[in-house]
């Protein structure tokens, strides 16, 4: 009995179970009687869950020929055993001197520090995202070992926020982030810095949170320093940026004091990705914004003396904006801007009346009416030309078609030049390529479909030009050049 109130006590202790405990006292034992009869023999051994006795046998396997006498037994000499019946046989119990004794120990406690682990990971893989308060247990290098009352976690030098120091016994409140089995065991990662930690802190200081009226969509942090948090409400009658900020800004500086003095802007999100931008730049005051959906991009434009507000310190307000919405943002003042246009607004100027061989004036209208290149000249109806102030049909059509004969010549020069660098007819029949793209291509040694194939949809668009092509009409042309690797590999027998 006094062995299972042993097992009762560990169990309890390491907060593992008692059949666990046990299983190691058993294999201790079982180590402890093979070092004693011999390593060969096949000895195990059994403690009674009810009384505490300790069974030790011996078991040797029925076989119809012996290939190990030790712990073999030949059929016909038990002739009331099938092949693959074991003989049980008792054994003595073992007096453990202090050499197995001690191994035995050190048997159990390997086992049952396994155990632990095991009921670690199994208790904690499941709690990744929560807040958790512990005790530094130790500090080496920066990184912190902390004491979480069943478990030790680790905070890595780089997961704490800058200036922060640890000694012993102090208290941490930090965010479970991962979880992983490695072979020294299971390794719990604790961090102060994950973007998603404040967003926790956030739900335990603001009830609305915590019941999902209102959500928190977004979130980008510069850990110690700044942060920005977009947050959207369910019911239109709640405020989600005063609900965070709390009565005179109880809430928020609840989150402040525990990100060591981290300042927080507090954002409303919207749906639409320009007003979104716009509020995750304040306090910086935003005078247009330009989307670019293809390339992910948005121009943003505000006035002079707001040009060093919206991009912060070092860059940190754009920075984080960025982060915050998913999108690249640049940033232009108004004068910038004006001048920007105006260099668009001239070289448009050049490329109309040099091609289509008109005065300035009517290369003005085509711009003012939002025309950027010939090709969209040459795609417009007539009838829609036609619509513009002080054209009529006549004028219209013949616009169109020096539009379309400019084109043409243009097409064919390129079509020879593409010739003479040798890219092949084949690369020219791959749908989605200009004349202008395929002398780009000749130009970068891609002149056969095997040079196309091998080429990464973002190397394609870097030859072709950026806004030439997108990168789901380049993996396209890619895939359709390899399309004859495949049919080759078809053809062959297996």
């Amino acid at each position: 009995m006094e062995l299972l109130q042993v097992a009762d006590a560990v169990a309890r202790e390491k907060s593992i179970d008692r059949e666990e405990v046990l299983e190691a006292m058993e294999q201790a034992i079982q180590k402890a009687g093979r070092a004693k009869y011999g390593h060969e023999h096949d000895i195990r051994a059994v403690i009674d869950r009810k009384s505490g006795d300790i069974h030790l046998k011996r078991y040797r396997e029925v076989v119809a020929e012996v290939e190990n006498d030790v712990t073999q037994l030949p059929v016909g000499e038990w002739p009331d055993h099938a092949v693959g019946d074991f003989v049980i046989e008792d054994l003595p119990p073992i007096e453990f001197g202090r050499i197995a004794a001690q191994t035995a120990k050190q048997v159990i406690v390997q086992k049952v520090r396994e155990a632990e682990r095991q009921r670690q990971f199994r208790e904690y893989k499941d709690r990744v995202g929560e807040i958790v308060n512990g005790i530094v247990k130790r500090v080496e290098y920066g990184n912190v070992t902390v004491d979480m009352g069943r478990a030790e976690a680790v905070l890595r030098r780089d997961e704490s926020l800058p200036r922060e120091h640890f000694k012993n016994g102090d208290r941490v409140r930090a965010y479970i982030y991962d979880v992983r089995e490695e072979p020294r065991g299971p390794q719990i990662f604790l961090s102060r810095t994950h973007p998603q930690f404040m967003a926790a802190l956030f739900k335990q200081e603001v009830p609305e949170i915590y019941d999902a009226i209102i959500t928190i969509k977004a979130v980008a942090r510069d850990p110690g320093s700044r942060a920005k948090i977009a947050v959207i409400s369910k019911d239109s009658s709640i405020d989600p940026v005063g609900a965070c900020v709390g009565m005179r800004g109880s809430r928020v500086q609840a989150v402040v004091g525990e990100l060591q003095g981290e300042k927080i802007d507090i954002i409303p999100w919207s749906n639409d990705p320009a007003t979104f931008v716009v509020n995750a730049l304040a306090p910086a005051e935003v005078s247009k914004v330009v989307l670019d959906e293809a390339g992910n991009r948005i121009e943003v434009v505000v006035p002079d003396d707001q040009l060093s507000l919206a991009i912060g310190r070092r860059g940190q307000n754009v920075r984080l904006a960025s982060m915050l919405t998913g999108w690249d943002i640049d940033i232009l003042t108004e004068a910038e801007e004006s001048e920007r246009r105006q260099e668009e607004f001239r070289t448009r100027s050049v490329l109309f009346i040099e091609a289509l061989e008109v005065d300035d004036v009517i290369a003005h209208l085509l711009i003012t009416e939002g025309f950027a290149s010939v090709e969209e000249i040459a795609s417009t109806e007539v009838d829609e030309l036609a619509r513009i102030e002080g054209f009529d049909e006549d004028v219209a059509e013949e616009l169109r078609n020096r539009a379309i004969n400019f084109l043409e010549t243009r097409n064919a020069a390129f079509e020879e030049e593409r010739k003479a660098l040798g890219v092949e007819d084949t690369i020219a029949n791959v749908d989605g390529f200009t004349p202008e793209m395929l002398v780009k291509l000749g130009k970068a040694g891609v002149k056969t479909l095997d040079d196309l194939g091998d080429l990464a949809a973002d190397e394609l668009i870097e030859i072709v030009g950026e806004g030439a092509m997108d990168m789901e009409h380049a993996n396209t042309a890619i895939m359709a050049a390899r399309a004859h690797w495949f049919e080759n590999e078809e053809a062959t027998p297996a």
